[in-house]
């Protein structure tokens, strides 16, 4: 049987899954509506907003955090302290919608990164550390930069 393992300081809030095969490691928070796939590995202080779809097989590295809006799709890595956000515009009383954003399967989110709401990241393309995404990335594409540009 394929199990998962969800370390005892992790918050897991009720009405969240879990895939079987997952890690969730120290200091996690899955919020209710969320969606952990098969075989994925929530790495120390990644939090997951309420009702993130997380794909099958994904790695998400040490204090990741993923807001509500955002999809990963399969097998998507996200390096430590990559920041996906999901209001254009914050503000403390925030009246706009989230905006959605999804990453394509077996693509690559570099440490550090920020991936800014309302972009699509394509299958297979690659996110440069410390790289700020504020557009759309084509699919097997590479980019990197503040703002990222294809490299």
């Amino acid at each position: 049987m394929n199990r998962s393992m969800i370390h005892e300081t992790a918050e897991i809030d009720d009405g969240a899954l879990i895939g079987a095969g997952s890690c969730v490691w120290h200091f996690c928070h899955v919020m209710k509506g969320a969606r952990i796939g098969m075989n994925c590995m929530l790495g120390h202080g990644v939090f997951v907003g309420e009702n993130v779809q997380v794909g099958d097989g994904c790695r998400i590295q040490n204090h990741v955090s993923i807001f509500e809006g955002v999809t990963l799709e399969p097998d998507v890595f996200v390096g430590p302290g990559a920041v996906f956000t999901n209001v254009k515009h914050p503000r403390a009383n925030r009246k706009q919608p989230f905006l959605p954003t999804t990453v394509g399967r077996m693509a690559t989110i570099g440490a550090n990164a920020t991936i800014l709401c309302g972009v699509t990241i394509g299958p297979r393309a690659m996110v440069g550390a410390g790289s700020v995404v504020t557009r759309n990335v084509k699919p097997g594409a590479t980019v990197a930069g503040v703002p990222a540009q294809e490299v």
